[in-house]
């Protein structure tokens, strides 16, 4: 009945918050987690639509960083909206120059595209343009998209700005968040028993366990390392919308995450905004 880890139409989701928090009242689901990539602006208007239903919302964002040169995304749960949200327009824009770096490496081989017009607060990512790519008639999916052009290593692939995971973590304990290193066996720049002693070093807090990606034999690995390391333990369906194209098809609460874990989370935050 938990999930904590979703995405809406202000990153790369297809729904609007109002129509997440509807998805998932149909679901099940108790407590709902608002993380869109390096952007807080759904907030409002999920809470607004949760007041009619026995729903709590969780205010949340998921950090685009860098660890090892390969992308590590870090979920943040509970920042304060205000200290946040100057660095987040920094990201906005980091996110903006390299959406027209991957345009411009696609009109190069020949496929111009349209980055689409998004409202303020907005985070363009790489599935705008798959999907911008798709309505151009140069590929079939967004699947192909990825696989061909957009993908890890592919020809018209631009990675973020610099900004260390290191840097994503110290920021958001800095306002208030904590910070959790989201689906760790997705991660490509090094071993989970490695990396995440650095993370930890850096002040990380959690881990999300629960993950559709994450094998029975990998949720119980992350479960022995958050004993280890003293961390909170999370999960989500990390979802994106309805059979999302280059994203996953898990629908909403097909984890059943406990909603346990909610209690230990909102502690630690409030242990974080008192310290």
């Amino acid at each position: 009945m938990l999930e904590l880890h979703c995405h809406t139409t202000y990153s790369d989701g297809t729904l609007t918050p109002a129509q997440l928090v509807e998805a998932a009242v149909l679901a099940g689901v108790k407590a709902l987690a608002i993380t869109d990539h390096d952007t807080l602006s759904g907030w409002d208007e999920a809470r607004e639509a949760a007041r009619s239903h026995d729903l709590q919302i969780v205010p949340g964002v998921e950090l685009s960083t860098v660890h090892c040169d390969r992308s590590l995304h870090v979920l943040g749960f509970y920042p304060d909206r205000e200290l946040l949200k100057g660095p987040l327009r920094d990201r906005l824009q980091g996110r903006w120059w390299r959406a027209r770096k991957i345009a411009e490496n696609l009109e190069k081989m020949g496929y111009p595209v349209t980055l689409p017009q998004l409202g303020e607060g907005v985070a363009p990512s790489r599935p705008h343009i798959a999907r911008a790519m798709v309505e151009a008639g140069y590929v079939r999916s967004s699947d192909e998209a990825f696989d061909r052009f957009l993908g890890d290593d592919k020809p018209a692939y631009v990675g973020y700005p610099k900004f260390t995971a290191a840097e994503g973590i110290e920021l958001l304990r800095r306002c208030g968040g904590v910070p959790v290193w989201a689906h760790p066996y997705l991660f490509r720049g090094g071993d989970v028993d490695t990396v995440l002693p650095e993370l930890v070093e850096a002040g990380l807090m959690g881990i999300e366990v629960y993950h559709p990606h994450h094998r029975a034999s990998q949720r119980q690995r992350l479960l022995e390392l958050c004993d280890r390391y003293d961390l909170l333990a999370t999960g989500g369906s990390d979802y994106h919308g309805p059979k999302v194209s280059g994203q996953n098809d898990y629908p909403l609460n097909s984890l059943n995450v406990s909603l346990s874990l909610l209690s230990p989370l909102q502690t630690a935050a409030r242990d974080l905004k008192i310290n």
